[in-house]
């Protein structure tokens, strides 16, 4: 699912003008995206849970070339799935 059809259901399912849908969605990414910058872990019952990970700084390589690269310390978001969703994600037919 892309971003415009998560917004053309949710206005069809609360009956909101896709403007409108559209406003809350960017909010809620908006909210999100700000709490990880700032270094602070989202939590969404029955969804998941939002974090920020550290990566070490390492050496890679180039796989073009072969040559050794240094690859600075950054952060990484990281994403655990909720019990809901590894329910429904491992059911099995009977």
């Amino acid at each position: 699912m892309i971003k415009s059809e998560l917004i053309s259901k949710i206005a069809e399912q609360n009956k909101l003008s896709k403007n409108d849908a559209e406003r809350v969605i960017s909010t809620f990414f908006n909210e999100i995206t700000k709490a990880l910058s700032e270094g602070n872990r989202v939590e969404l019952r029955g969804f998941g849970v939002l974090s920020v990970r550290t990566r070490k700084p390492r050496l890679a390589r180039n796989p073009k070339t072969g040559a050794k690269v240094e690859v600075a310390e950054k952060r990484v978001p990281f994403f655990k799935a909720g019990k809901n969703i590894n329910a429904a994600l491992n059911k099995t037919k009977k």
